[in-house]
């Protein structure tokens, strides 16, 4: 085995460089802890991003997966399988949607929910100029179509010109999306929990403002799940709480568990605006990756992982507001079950690190000023008093 200085090297070398990387090599992990090449213990508050929901080494879903290797991984999309009907059956009782689509990331769910925007209004007029509203400060993905619906300036800047026709609101500010509301507009897109723009939840108020709004104007309304969906804010889809469906939503992170499976899901009148044809991937659906999601699923329902995620989602919050009252560099604390956000009065970056490298606890920011706290759906009470002490071990030392 290299050492990890060596590992390091040869990632710089090799690898294209597009992240900037914590000097950590991890090797393995088990439950809600990561173990570097060195064997030192890191307690995941990231959860590679809101991905593993089931935490390391879920002993039923790896033998879900060593079994699904030895019997198919690939066909194409030319034929049926058995793990996508699975999978696709339990994604839409839970989600209580029509359709489903599976890819291999969210960005590529992002794609298909627009294209299906674009191709429900184009059904209508066989017009080309119609448009999409999305939200400030938002954050959908990084491919071209992605990219065009983020709204977020530094992402968008290197990459311009983007996809036509798209316009911005501001999240939670109704007024601002009808003032934007025309003829052309066929879709509004919003993420149910803005994550990457610092935890932010949408009100019930504005969600059923855009609801309304939508079907007012026959557009569609498209939710994006992938960070706050699957049990993370306590119910299966952030949607769910407020009651208020989307026609398009978006699905990815813990639907898999570290694989690689993203979907889209259309209800309704969008479940049939595309055709064979309009759509398709080499990759997505196929037996292994659903096989994942399918297991993942049936996890989720077996171990009631939601009612866990509000029970220590709940302690979560309680914990951390003793933070916020004790240390006046956290000035705000937002979200739900296990999508939480602090936001500082100082840049955060400074704080992922120390809390990285010293105290080996992994977390990670959301926007420059708030760390974002979105650990495995598996924590339990004893793993958040651990966080605190660590969290709180950085706090003191900031002025």
């Amino acid at each position: 085995m290299l050492s990890k200085q060596e590992y390091i090297d040869q990632s710089e070398e090799h690898i294209y460089k597009t992240y900037n990387r914590f000097p950590v090599v991890f090797d393995h992990g088990e439950g809600v802890h990561l173990y570097d090449t060195d064997g030192t213990e890191y307690l995941d508050f990231t959860a590679g991003i809101a991905v593993m929901g089931l935490g390391y080494h879920d002993k039923e879903y790896d033998n879900a997966l060593k079994s699904q290797v030895d019997k198919l991984i690939h066909t194409s999309n030319l034929f049926y399988n058995v793990p996508v009907v699975e999978a696709g059956e339990r994604l839409l009782k839970v989600s209580q949607m029509d359709k489903v689509f599976f890819t291999n990331s969210g960005t590529e769910a992002i794609e298909g929910a627009l294209k299906i925007a674009r191709r429900y209004a184009y059904n209508k007029d066989n017009s080309h100029d119609h448009e999409i509203i999305a939200m400030n400060h938002s954050f959908h993905g990084r491919s071209l179509g992605a990219l065009s619906v983020t709204g977020n300036n530094k992402y968008q800047e290197p990459f311009k010109p983007l996809i036509p026709g798209i316009k911005f609101a501001d999240f939670n500010d109704l007024e601002s999306v009808k003032t934007l509301v025309n003829d052309k507009t066929c879709a509004i897109i919003m993420e149910t929990i803005q994550g990457e723009g610092g935890i932010y939840p949408a009100t019930e108020e504005f969600l059923k403002g855009v609801r309304a709004l939508c079907d007012e104007y026959d557009m569609l309304l498209i939710l994006d799940e992938i960070q706050c969906g699957m049990g993370r804010t306590g119910d299966m889809f952030a949607w769910q709480k407020y009651g208020v469906k989307p026609d398009v939503m978006t699905a990815a992170k813990a639907l898999g568990n570290g694989v690689p499976i993203g979907a889209f899901l259309a209800s309704g009148k969008a479940a049939t605006a595309m055709a064979p044809g309009d759509h398709g991937t080499t990759y997505g659906g196929n037996p292994f990756v659903t096989a994942a999601a399918a297991k993942v699923l049936e996890i989720f329902e077996n171990r009631d992982i939601v009612n866990h995620v509000n029970e220590v989602g709940d302690y979560l919050w309680e914990k951390v507001e003793e933070l916020v009252k004790k240390y006046p560099v956290i000035t705000g604390h937002r979200g739900v079950g296990l999508i939480q956000g602090l936001e500082f009065s100082v840049p955060v970056a400074p704080v992922a690190e120390k809390a990285i490298l010293e105290e080996k606890l992994i977390i990670i920011s959301a926007g420059t000023n708030v760390i974002r706290l979105v650990p495995p759906l598996v924590i339990e009470k004893e793993h958040v008093d651990d966080m605190v002490v660590k969290l709180e071990a950085v706090l003191k030392t900031l002025k």
